[in-house]
């Protein structure tokens, strides 16, 4: 049995430009922490050849390309795990939609996790490209890499995409009074909705033309957490779903009551509020917002790892 634990995470800055559409040509950056909040993949040896898979429902099958689940049939089909598995996957969060990057967690996790199966020790560097691979190239999802590189690595990093398809994930060099500091500002409030990212992100690639100077200036605030109120500004206009009258209420109530900045995580239409916050203000904001449960967070060092690994001779 093989379980792994793969971090969430909060986009801080820079989110949009890590579309290919635009970072392929100018260059994208984006400022991205991992979240103490998880993923779990388990991965069972069966006594039988054929495959369970148990998420927000179960699958039998006999062969991997019958499984409706697309992650893990793709992570299956690159790991060379073809047969007489039990997978099963686990979240810290309600559900999907949430905006803290939780499938390309789940996609990290699963290679990880089948690697581990396989007796193969993944990089992080080579669990985030292949992980990148099964979501945009074999899934056509319309996302960027940043969730799948963070997911990988964890800490704090300054992760910058292109121009070309070079990917540069460099952790920042935080003190540990400093590192401290910042988790201490981040506060999480779940907005109770929930939505599919696909839609909004493929209408953000579809628009990197007519929004290229708002994408601009996100990529060049990225080395700034400060800018957080500025870059939520820019990044609203992305495109239309991005927020709605309900968020931008929620945002100036807890700009008003002291917040330094508010954003939405992910692509945006819904999800967790991230506020960045100094403590003594902290009380006034989540009395601003009543109509949002708070989830509370700290961050992750280490990025995806395997926690249980009882290997069998399974290949001999």
């Amino acid at each position: 049995m093989i379980i792994t634990q793969t971090p969430l995470r909060i986009g801080l800055v820079g989110g949009g430009t890590d579309l290919p559409g635009y970072y392929l040509e100018h260059g994208g950056r984006v400022l991205n922490a991992a979240l103490d909040k998880y993923v779990y993949v388990i991965v069972k040896q069966r006594f039988d050849d054929d495959i369970y898979v148990n998420y927000s429902k179960k699958e039998i099958v006999s062969r991997v390309e019958d499984l409706e689940h697309e992650l893990v049939r793709e992570a299956m089909h690159m790991t060379g795990v073809s047969s007489g598995v039990e997978i099963t996957t686990l979240a810290d969060i309600p559900s999907a939609g949430s905006g803290l990057g939780s499938s390309s967690a789940v996609t990290v996790g699963l290679l990880h996790a089948l690697y581990a199966y396989r007796g193969h020790q993944a990089s992080a560097r080579e669990l985030a490209e292949q992980a990148c691979t099964i979501e945009i190239d074999r899934c056509g999802k319309p996302i960027g890499k940043q969730d799948q590189y963070i997911a990988a690595f964890g800490g704090i990093r300054d992760i910058r995409f292109g121009p070309g398809e070079e990917v540069v994930a460099q952790e920042l060099g935080l003190p540990a009074a400093e590192r401290r500091a910042l988790q201490q500002q981040i506060m999480l409030f779940y907005t109770g909705i929930t939505r599919s990212a696909d839609p909004i992100l493929a209408e953000q690639n579809a628009n990197v033309g007519a929004t290229q100077p708002q994408l601009d200036l996100l990529r060049d605030l990225a080395g700034f957490a400060a800018a957080l109120r500025e870059s939520w500004e820019a990044k609203r206009k992305l495109a239309s779903g991005v927020s709605n009258d309900r968020i931008d209420h929620a945002v100036s109530r807890a700009l008003d009551a002291g917040a330094s900045g508010a954003k939405l995580t992910g692509a945006g239409g819904g999800g967790f509020l991230l506020v960045i916050c100094p403590a003594e203000r902290q009380r006034a904001v989540r009395q601003s917002l009543p109509d949002m449960r708070e989830f509370p967070v700290g961050l992750d060092h280490l990025g995806s790892r395997v926690i249980l690994n009882v290997l069998r001779d399974i290949w001999s």
